[in-house]
C-alpha cells in the first residue's frame, strides 16, 4: 500500500511540476521601457454641399463594361447551321482548342454579373481572362472578369461549339 501511495504522490508532483508558470521578466521589462507613441498630425476636414440624392458625378465611378456583339468579335451573327443552345446544356467541363493549343474550360450556373461564372485552365491569350459566360440567342458569349466579351461560340454539333475570340482566333469547345 505504501508503494502505491508513493507512486501516486510522485505522479502528482510530476503533474504539478508541468503546470509551473514560466516568467518572461526580461521581455516584460523591455516592453515597459518603450516610449509612448507620438501624436500624428490630422489633415484638415473639408466641408461642402453634397449633391441632391440620385445625382452623381460620373467621374467618380469606373466606366461600365461594354457589351460587344458577335459581329464585333469576328462572328457576324448566327450561322444558318447553328443549333439551339441552353445554359443548362453548357454546364460542366469542356476541352478547348484555340490557336493550335488545348486547354480546359469550366462553366457553372453560379451568377456573376449578367452571366454565369466560368473559367479556364491551361489556356493562352484572351481565354486566360475568362471569368463568366452567357447564352444570347443561339450564341455563347465568353466574357472577361470585367464583363467584356472576349469570344463568341455557336453550337455546331451535339457536343461541339465553334467560334472565335475578340482578336479573331478560332475557338472550338468539345466534350
Amino acid at each position: 500500500m505504501k508503494f502505491s501511495h508513493a507512486v501516486t504522490g510522485a505522479a502528482i508532483l510530476l503533474a504539478l511540476a508541468g503546470c509551473q508558470r514560466t516568467s518572461y521578466s526580461n521581455m516584460n521589462a523591455a516592453n515597459s521601457a518603450l516610449p509612448p507613441l507620438q501624436a500624428q498630425p490630422v489633415p484638415s476636414v473639408q466641408s461642402g454641399q453634397l449633391p441632391p440624392p440620385g445625382v452623381t458625378d460620373p467621374s467618380q465611378f469606373p466606366a461600365a463594361p461594354t457589351t460587344t456583339t458577335a459581329a464585333a468579335v469576328g462572328t457576324p451573327g448566327a450561322p444558318a447551321t447553328a443549333l439551339d443552345v441552353t445554359k443548362e446544356s453548357m454546364v460542366g467541363n469542356w476541352r478547348v482548342q484555340s490557336a493550335g493549343t488545348s486547354c480546359d474550360m469550366f462553366l457553372t450556373l453560379t451568377n456573376l454579373g449578367s452571366g454565369s461564372r466560368g473559367g479556364t485552365r491551361g489556356c493562352a491569350g484572351e481565354l486566360t481572362t475568362m471569368g463568366s459566360w452567357e447564352v444570347s440567342g443561339k450564341q455563347v458569349l465568353l466574357k472577361d472578369r470585367n464583363g467584356n466579351t472576349i469570344g463568341s461560340l455557336f453550337k455546331t454539333a451535339d457536343a461541339r461549339f465553334d467560334g472565335s475570340t475578340a482578336s479573331g482566333q478560332p475557338v472550338s469547345l468539345s466534350r
